[in-house]
């Protein structure tokens, strides 16, 4: 059985974000997963993810680190408390500060690969840091300051 991505534990009522939801048939609907005390997601962006010929759009790289931080962070949140992540109550992220450095261009055709680290985790805020990475070369860097989804964003 493969291992399943953390946004694969998503409740329904909140698996419709575009960078992430897997209920979003139109969306990105990147899938991230531990590897060690990183989390890691590959996302090949599709021809029209084109910013000039050969590059990829800045805003789809700013969409990749906003949504595989938000995931890091529920993932990292679980494992603190000791938790497997389809236990309740569910934890769920949105994003309070988003921040992205663009280092170099980054390719049109070829993987990206994120790799986030939990920089800090404290009370309902979690900060993860994220890099972005095409053929080996890191083209871009985020901080994403998370925080626990509040109960009334949640649909009833």
């Amino acid at each position: 059985m493969a291992e399943k991505a953390f946004q694969d534990y998503y409740p329904e009522d909140v698996s419709y974000c575009f960078g992430c939801g897997r209920l979003n048939q139109d969306g990105h609907q990147i899938k991230s997963y531990w590897d060690g005390d990183e989390a890691v997601c590959t996302f090949v962006p599709e021809p029209y993810h084109i910013a000039i010929p050969g590059y990829v759009y800045g805003g789809l790289i700013a969409s990749l680190v906003d949504c595989h931080s938000t995931g890091t962070a529920a993932a990292a949140s679980y494992r603190a408390e000791g938790r497997e992540m389809d236990t309740e109550p569910a934890f769920r992220f949105v994003t309070a500060s988003l921040h992205v450095d663009y280092l170099k261009p980054t390719p049109l055709g070829v993987p990206l690969e994120l790799r986030g680290v939990v920089k800090e985790i404290k009370g309902r805020k979690v900060i993860v840091t994220t890099t972005v990475s095409a053929e080996g070369e890191v083209c871009a860097k985020g901080e994403v300051v998370t925080v626990q989804m509040p109960e009334n964003m949640i649909p009833r």
